[in-house]
């Protein structure tokens, strides 16, 4: 809905409207909110569409969006029904004097669209409540109806019209953990039948069907993935005579057509979802893990960027990028590869000597583009949790991954391709990482003084920040430094205009190598192939609604990472309820406002919420009892039995 509203006080022409936005802009038109001028919609000067800020008086402000302009006040007696972070349509007062104030004629989008509700039982009564916020669900249902429930049934509930719209499970049963998570943010697994027969009628690669493409099959290109994936976006090849690098990426753009089922479907779900026991993925698996999947011993289509590098300075002397059609040689996965840098794997065919041959040459500039990189760039330190599961969806272990020499070989061959990319135009899809704002440095500086690292500002941001990794090296807690760095830090971003890339050190910086489960990656790909083809009208339309692209595919992107931490914290709440009583190590994580720990025993990574009459500090190692967990909301309350000498 945001992508609509943004889009239509933009100017969105008629030909851009799809088929389930369209009753939206109709219905709109009717009310006099928008106006057409030849084949644009646009909102009537007299509107505005944005999102709700309630004020602790009743009161609230509009933030328009997709217009740079100041926020309009909204009395109490003009806020309607409107919610907190509702998406709204207002009417400008423009009668009013002073500070310029709007109505809201119209909620439009809620905050949460969707939630998940449960049946509870207190007070010797049920009643139906929100699992976020254990509130009462905005939902009417009568005692008749609400006694037929057993206590813990689970629904999803359409917050915009109040109603239920799925009965999920029982908060008994560890399977229903997953339909909570995706119902919250009406994620879904299945494709329609439409969407699976389209991708199920596309037949297997043929080079003959494409003599225009660039046959790059004689080169030994292989994939280096993690064990469990079926995705391959991305194969890599050195010519090391030549010192040219070839990046070839799944060429998704060529089955996915703009205004299509897939593609309708792909720009909704946004980004695969990857789960401990399972991925969803962004496109039909038909397409994602078999004919656009870079797979071995196959011809398959590819999206390839050739870069040439200087021997000397490792700059990009030259850089081109075309069709293709690949043939890789071998699938790899880290561990292999890091087993062959280790002398423990050996080549067993031709094939495969011919790929591992060029490894350790491109290691060593992988090494040295790494270094460079470093530079200007930041190399911060953030533990991942690797969590697998039983079948019954309990915890078996969890392990915090490692990055190895074989993820940083294909990380700065990746980099090098999605540089390549960026380089390619002024207005698209930037990835941007902007600079800290200055009070989230400040706030940065006061936590790691009540930990002993007092901060000397130096020249500058880069060169602070190396301060204070030091400091945390020499203490022994980097890894816990770099996550406070981390979080002071503004999120990464999708935009239409380059701001650069900090954390990288780069000044341009996009997302080209993983089309199959990113959506921003094949908006890259349909955007150079125009540029590369002339092809003004393909061009339009990706810039047209540019804007409004970069904002839904943001905004995905921090839903599916939502997915899956709340995912995880579920199932960690789980082990934990079985654990109540039990004594476990942690680490104190914030101090402020509440105390916070991460689990830091057998198994890793949960949050806990800590009471402690001991005095403790940021990254103290301390002994933690779990007292009670709270299945709804995932709450695991511990107390501190005794700080743990380091």
């Amino acid at each position: 809905m945001k992508s609509l509203l943004i889009r239509l006080t933009l100017g969105l022409y008629d030909q851009d409207v799809d088929q389930q936005e369209r009753p939206f802009v109709e219905e709109w038109l009717a009310k006099n909110y928008l106006i057409k001028e030849g084949s644009l919609y646009r909102f009537h000067s007299k509107y505005r569409a944005g999102e709700i800020t309630l004020a602790q008086n009743g009161t609230a402000y509009l933030n328009s969006i997709g217009l740079n302009v100041k926020d309009l006040f909204i009395d109490e007696g003009d806020l309607g029904d409107a919610k907190n972070g509702d998406l709204v349509v207002a009417k400008r007062l423009l009668a009013k004097r002073g500070t310029p104030s709007a109505k809201v004629v119209e909620v439009v989008g809620r905050a949460q669209t969707y939630s998940v509700a449960f049946v509870s039982y207190k007070e010797k009564r049920k009643s139906l409540l929100d699992i976020r916020t254990l509130h009462p669900a905005g939902v009417v249902m009568d005692e008749k109806e609400l006694s037929s429930y057993d206590i813990g049934t689970v629904f999803k509930v359409d917050n915009l019209t109040s109603t239920i719209m799925e009965v999920l499970g029982n908060l008994d049963d560890p399977l229903v953990d997953e339909k909570i998570v995706l119902a919250q943010y009406n994620k879904h697994d299945k494709f329609s039948d439409e969407v699976i027969k389209l991708a199920k009628s596309f037949e297997e690669v043929d080079a003959s069907f494409y003599p225009e493409r660039k046959d790059l099959r004689h080169l030994p290109f292989c994939t280096i993935d993690p064990v469990t994936a079926k995705d391959f976006d991305d194969a890599i090849c050195w010519d090391d005579k030549k010192h040219i690098l070839y990046v070839a990426i799944a060429d998704v753009s060529e089955y996915v057509k703009p205004f299509g089922p897939i593609d309708a479907e792909a720009m909704y779900r946004g980004f695969s979802i990857y789960l401990p026991h399972r991925s969803i993925p962004m496109l039909p698996r038909q397409l994602s893990e078999t004919l656009c999947s870079l797979q071995p011993d196959v011809d398959r289509l590819a999206y390839a960027f050739e870069i040439h590098l200087d021997k000397d300075t490792l700059e990009v002397v030259h850089s081109d990028v075309y069709e293709t059609i690949i043939h890789s040689k071998r699938r790899f996965n880290y561990e292999e590869i890091d087993e062959y840098f280790e002398g423990r794997l050996k080549p067993k065919n031709d094939a495969e000597k011919e790929v591992l041959d060029y490894i350790n040459p491109l290691r060593r500039i992988t090494d040295r583009l790494r270094e460079k990189r470093l530079k200007v760039g930041f190399d911060f330190r953030s533990d991942e949790i690797e969590m697998k599961l039983d079948q019954a969806g309990e915890i078996i272990s969890t392990t915090v991954s490692e990055e190895t020499p074989s993820h940083s070989l294909i990380e700065d061959c990746m980099l090098l391709a999605n540089k390549a990319a960026a380089s390619m135009y002024d207005r698209g899809v930037f990835r941007v990482h902007e600079p800290p704002s200055q009070t989230k440095i400040q706030s940065l500086y006061n936590e790691l003084a009540g930990i002993g690292i007092f901060v000397e500002p130096q020249e500058n941001m880069k060169e602070t920040i190396g301060f204070i990794q030091k400091k945390a090296r020499e203490m022994g807690i980097e890894s816990d430094v770099d996550t406070l760095i981390i979080q002071a830090q503004r999120r990464a971003r999708y935009s239409p205009d380059n701001h650069g890339h900090f954390g990288l050190g780069f000044e341009k910086y996009t997302h080209f190598t993983s089309p199959i489960r990113r959506y921003s990656d094949l908006i890259v790909h349909r955007l150079i192939k125009a540029i590369k083809a002339n092809d003004t009208e393909e061009g339009s339309y990706v810039l047209r609604n540019i804007e409004s692209l970069t904002i839904a595919v943001s905004e995905k992107e921090r839903e599916s990472a939502d997915v899956e931490f709340r995912f995880m914290d579920r199932k960690y709440a789980r082990w934990a309820q079985k654990h109540i009583g039990k004594k476990f190590k942690a680490r104190i994580e914030a101090t402020d406002p509440h105390l916070i720990a991460k689990l830091n025993d057998e198994i890793t990574g949960a949050t806990l919420h800590v009471r402690s009459q001991i005095p403790v500090m940021l990254f103290d190692d301390v002994e933690v009892i779990i007292e009670e967990v709270d299945i709804a909301t995932t709450k695991i309350s511990t107390t501190v039995v005794q700080k743990i000498a380091k």
